[in-house]
């Protein structure tokens, strides 16, 4: 079962809106349409509202986890879901989600272990933030929901984590939408060095390997978050309403040992769950994904990222690469709203 909590309230418009504004763009008759098989519109996304209100999180329980999570469209619709990453929550995809509930789709944005509404179940659970575990949480909210099939958009560990679902269960999904590529790694991987100036742009990464470190973002998160915010996307202006939106999801009780765990993993420095041990010798063959696929990458993102022409050969089904352009860093849905929309529609027709 599924409940909710209304935790903000703001002028942004809200799920109730985005299904009225269904209405006031003529898609009534879109239910009868997807029950034929017809794709939505994607016209329509053009002419929906440019914000969302995520008052409303719904919260259900999904493994080791209860998940908050958000919702926009019509129960009907083809599902899409949307994973943020780090130092994001689900207001990376406040614009991105009117488009695409206006265009027909059911749309599930959920929070990711250790932010916003999320909670472990069990005060006993390991706080952990591998790679592979994320992806597990996605899986079991799906199933949670009853979802079996969808199309899957992320950046960041979001990126990563559709990425690893559509490598290692390419059945749940329809179609991907990933901003920066590949990214799937491994701790053997991790272990090369990379060149001086590659390695710089880790720094937090070696910060967070130090007790320093962890009593640092601990003590400072707001003020850290903020700065990777700025150094990730340079030309983005967000103001401090915008930040302050997102930084309540850090507040999350979790959020830093989960942060930690994450980066620490990476680099080899602390062991993940045993049960996981299999899915991560899976990942670390670095396994193509064949599922129809658009990748994404802005032209001002300052955060490390590949160079398409990297991963590419990755993608082994129908695939696109799109660059965009205007400044465009590293929270790319959230900069690029209607380009990262547009990506989600079309890569189900591909």
């Amino acid at each position: 079962m599924t409940d909710q909590i209304n935790t903000r309230r703001r002028r942004l418009l809200g799920t109730t809106v985005a299904g009225i504004s269904l209405m006031e763009l003529g898609l009534s008759g879109l239910a009868q349409a997807q029950s034929n098989g017809t794709p939505p519109n994607p016209n329509a996304a053009n002419a929906a509202p440019r914000v969302a209100s995520f008052d409303n999180i719904r919260q259900i329980n999904a493994g080791t986890l209860r998940i908050g999570y958000a919702e926009a469209g019509p129960q009907n619709g083809p599902v899409v879901i949307l994973l943020h990453g780090w130092p994001y929550d689900i207001y990376s995809f406040a614009e991105v989600t009117p488009l695409l509930a206006a265009a027909g789709y059911r749309v599930i944005v959920p929070y990711l272990r250790g932010y916003g509404s999320t909670r472990f179940l069990s005060a006993d659970t390991p706080r952990n933030g591998q790679q592979a575990v994320v992806a597990v949480d996605i899986i079991a909210l799906m199933d949670a929901l009853k979802i079996d099939k969808a199309i899957l958009g992320g950046f960041d560990w979001g990126a990563r984590t559709v990425n690893i679902i559509a490598a290692l269960w390419p059945q749940r999904c329809k179609a991907m939408v990933s901003v920066s590529g590949y990214l799937i790694g491994s701790q053997e991987a991790n272990k090369a060095p990379l060149p001086p100036k590659a390695e710089l742009a880790w720094w937090y990464q070696f910060y967070f390997a130090t007790e320093r470190g962890y009593a640092g973002y601990e003590a400072n998160r707001h003020d850290f978050n903020k700065l990777i915010w700025r150094l990730a996307s340079p030309k983005w202006n967000f103001d401090d309403a915008t930040y302050e939106r997102s930084a309540e999801s850090f507040n999350n009780p979790d959020h830093v040992a989960v942060v930690i765990h994450n980066y620490r993993w990476r680099l080899g420095l602390v062991k993940g769950e045993p049960q996981y041990d299999e899915l991560e010798a899976r990942l670390a063959k670095a396994p193509t994904i064949s599922v129809p696929t658009i990748t994404m990458e802005g032209d001002a993102n300052g955060a490390p990222h590949p160079d398409p022409a990297a991963y590419a050969k990755k993608f082994t089904g129908k695939y696109l690469h799109r660059n965009i352009d205007g400044g465009i860093g590293h929270n790319l849905p959230q900069e690029a709203p209607k380009a990262f929309a547009d990506a989600i529609v079309d890569v189900g027709r591909l």
